[in-house]
């Protein structure tokens, strides 16, 4: 810890990332209630604004691997967040003069994915050119546990907020955490250069994508690893969006227990990011992040044998808090891991490839999910998700990757 207090850039940075997580913390939940309770929103209307963030991954998601290899990253992480800023503010006004729509919701979440997209595929690239590689893993634990402590009092604060001042007035906290974020990432100075040598020049841009799919995907332990986590967004997509709806529409719980239940998970994330690097270092990358997918199914198993009742309540959030653990522990070491093996000329495209199509298998996932609910039952749609995260557990365990170890970057 003493050793990356020691990178000033990197503390900016790291605080920087926490106040916009607070934000969108509270927006996450705040979105969903100004879908399904101010709206009146159904499953599958649910489950389009769901999958609207993540449309711009798949289309424009290699692409902005491109760009993040070819220019600098901080200014595209500085643009992107006061931008977002802007956007989200036009939820807030648009309530206030009542014109606020689900059409108009999900443009403003659309741009708001797009902006995202840069900013993702930047943010993942930078701290190899804030702390030296030997610090990347406690770097990225670090960051991990702060956005462990934010998912475990975001969904709360969200809660009070939303009381407070309604879901559309705790969505302007959001737009304002930006502004913040982005005012400090413009004082961070990198130690080192952000893009590779001759790379921020104008080469071709389909040979670029190709070179990125290629060391993905042509990789015996990235490959599987890459498909694998596809896998598990499309039915964390489903999950995602059937679990808002069975808390709010099934259990009737009220926004209040969602975003208890969710701290909860945010509880676990904290517990398994403090011990995700002595996992990686106990067990190997491969065995760890293996372990952590088999945990995922259990931990959503709870959802669809709860009920109303204070039992139910308890099972739920033991379910999130299990859940979190599993996120805190797997997160830093892949994270760790695939900038650790990644040239940095190719680290934009290798997360961008990574990130933007594990988010785009959320456009498929979310409307799914949204679908069976509406033409079955959420709890239907919740034993279809744990099973498909049975199978995204049982293709990585039988796959090269649990050979993976963590090797420098060539």
């Amino acid at each position: 810890m003493t050793g990356l207090l020691q990178h000033r850039g990197f503390v900016k940075f790291w605080v920087a990332d926490a106040v916009s997580m607070v934000g969108s913390a509270v927006t996450g939940l705040a979105l969903q209630v100004v879908a399904v309770v101010t709206l009146k929103a159904s499953g599958t209307e649910v489950g389009i604004l769901n999958a609207a963030r993540w449309v711009p991954y798949l289309l424009f998601g290699l692409v902005a691997g491109v760009i993040v290899d070819r220019y600098r990253r901080k200014p595209l992480l500085v643009g992107a967040d006061f931008a977002r800023a802007v956007v989200l503010a036009v939820i807030p006004v648009a309530a206030a003069f009542d014109v606020l729509t689900l059409p108009l919701l999900i443009a403003v979440v659309l741009v708001f994915g797009t902006l995202s997209l840069a900013y993702d595929a930047a943010h993942q690239s930078f701290p190899p050119s804030l702390v030296p590689a030997d610090l990347l893993m406690p770097a990225n634990s670090r960051l991990e546990q702060s956005a462990a402590v934010v998912q475990t009092g975001g969904p709360v604060l969200a809660g009070a907020l939303i009381k407070l001042l309604t879901a559309p007035g705790a969505i302007l906290v959001d737009a304002a955490s930006y502004l913040v974020s982005g005012l400090l990432l413009a004082t961070v100075r990198p130690r080192t250069e952000e893009v590779a040598r001759g790379t921020d020049q104008p080469r071709h841009l389909g040979r670029e994508i190709r070179e990125g799919l290629r060391w993905v995907y042509r990789s015996s332990t990235l490959g599987p690893l890459a498909v694998t986590s596809h896998v598990w967004f499309v039915f964390q997509g489903l999950l995602t969006t059937v679990y808002v709806l069975f808390v709010l529409n099934t259990l009737a719980l009220g926004a209040f227990w969602l975003g208890v239940i969710y701290a909860f998970g945010g509880v676990g994330s904290v517990i398994g990011a403090t011990a995700s690097g002595w996992a990686g270092r106990r067990f190997g990358v491969g065995p760890a992040i293996i372990a952590c997918r088999w945990v995922a199914p259990v931990a959503y198993l709870t959802a669809p044998l709860a009920g109303d009742t204070t039992f139910g309540i308890v099972l739920l959030c033991a379910g999130q808090f299990v859940f979190g653990i599993s996120l805190g522990v797997d997160s830093p070491i892949e994270l760790s891991y695939r900038q650790s093996i990644t040239p940095s000329s190719l680290l934009g495209r290798m997360n961008a490839t990574m990130r933007s199509l594990n988010r785009a298998a959320i456009v498929v996932g979310a409307p799914v999910g949204g679908l069976l609910a509406d033409h079955f039952s959420t709890r239907t749609a919740l034993w279809v998700g744990v099973a498909g995260m049975v199978v995204q557990a049982v293709l990585l365990t039988r796959s090269d990757f649990r050979h993976a170890r963590l090797t420098p970057a060539p």
